[in-house]
């Protein structure tokens, strides 16, 4: 009997953080479980008369700093023949990312498991995809708007602004009533009014509890949650921009927020995703590739990439 076959579109798998890498733990995992692993980037993926194609590498990890990987000569073939294919290209989320979308669409209908889903992929976009959930977010604008938004923040006295496309807390601003940058910052996120940008109600509870990622497998919340404390002399939590990550218990209105979206994104079709939460409000939800994995492994020793390989699993054997 043929092994299943799992490939996954990531960023130059040489570049990768070993320590971190959540991909890198979901390729481990696969292996583990005894898929027959195939790498590929983005640029390996066409379409030719409606048919996806992909040129793929074998691949196989290892559990080895100084060696985590090793590749295969290329081939070409159809990526409906493939089992299951992971899409964990990290963001800038732009028109690349989306032209991808489209061959991975028609890799899935062709017959291939595609986690997360390609039109979820381009629906849920992580900040506005909020608005699905409002009963689970503090008060929140988006908008190209700038009156709007100097409106916005006279009614809550403090706000975080960002843009629709950004990660790794790039161009997240904490404006207060009475700031004399307001003007410029809202120029630079809006483009002079031109794109759409997001204006949240501050939560204080940033600097005290930080900013919670809420992992979810297959729309099942993880017992913990990965707290990102910022660093004294910023405001972000994210740990791309310097904060510290701290496992916690998740807690009753933790529980709430994954119960009321994790079956919904599951639903569609978003096997692996993360809930940000501040001060039990949700402000983004990361469906695009999530991390954390790996530092709650370390703190709890649970592996989500297991999981994760385990509902693909079931659900193929649904499938066939």
């Amino acid at each position: 009997m043929n092994r299943r076959t799992i490939a996954i579109v990531m960023d130059p798998i040489a570049h990768i953080n070993y320590a971190k890498d959540t991909t890198l733990a979901m390729a481990w995992a696969a292996q583990d479980q005894g898929y027959e692993l195939l790498y590929l980037t983005q640029s390996d993926l066409w379409l030719r008369d409606g048919i996806a194609y992909g040129r793929v590498r074998p691949l196989e990890v290892f559990r080895d700093p100084a060696r985590w990987f090793a590749l295969g000569e290329p081939r070409v073939t159809r990526l409906g023949d493939i089992d299951a294919l992971l899409m964990r290209k990290d963001p800038p989320f732009d028109m690349e990312f989306i032209h991808t979308t489209y061959v991975l669409e028609r890799a899935r209908e062709q017959g291939t498991l595609v986690v997360n889903e390609p039109r979820g992929l381009r629906d849920m976009n992580e900040k506005v995809f909020t608005a699905w959930f409002p009963h689970c977010c503090a008060p929140t604008l988006v908008t190209r708007n700038m009156q709007d938004m100097e409106d916005f923040l006279v009614e809550h006295g403090k706000m975080v602004c960002k843009p629709l496309d950004g990660m790794g807390g790039r161009s997240i601003f904490v404006i207060d009533r009475g700031d004399k940058n307001m003007r410029v910052i809202l120029e630079t996120l809006t483009h002079d009014g031109s794109r759409f940008a997001m204006a949240q109600r501050y939560i204080p509870d940033i600097v005290t509890t930080g900013d919670s990622r809420i992992l979810l497998v297959d729309g099942k919340p993880s017992p913990y949650a990965l707290a990102r404390i910022p660093r004294g002399d910023d405001h972000r939590g994210n740990l791309a921009a310097g904060g510290t990550g701290v496992g916690r218990e998740l807690d009753e209105r933790d529980r709430f927020l994954a119960a009321q979206i994790g079956p919904e994104l599951a639903a569609r079709g978003m096997l692996f995703v993360g809930l940000d939460v501040i001060g039990g409000f949700v402000t983004e939800i990361n469906v695009t590739s999530p991390t954390g994995a790996r530092e709650l492994q370390k703190q709890f020793s649970i592996d989500l990439t297991a999981d994760l390989i385990t509902a693909i699993g079931q659900r193929l054997d649904r499938r066939a």
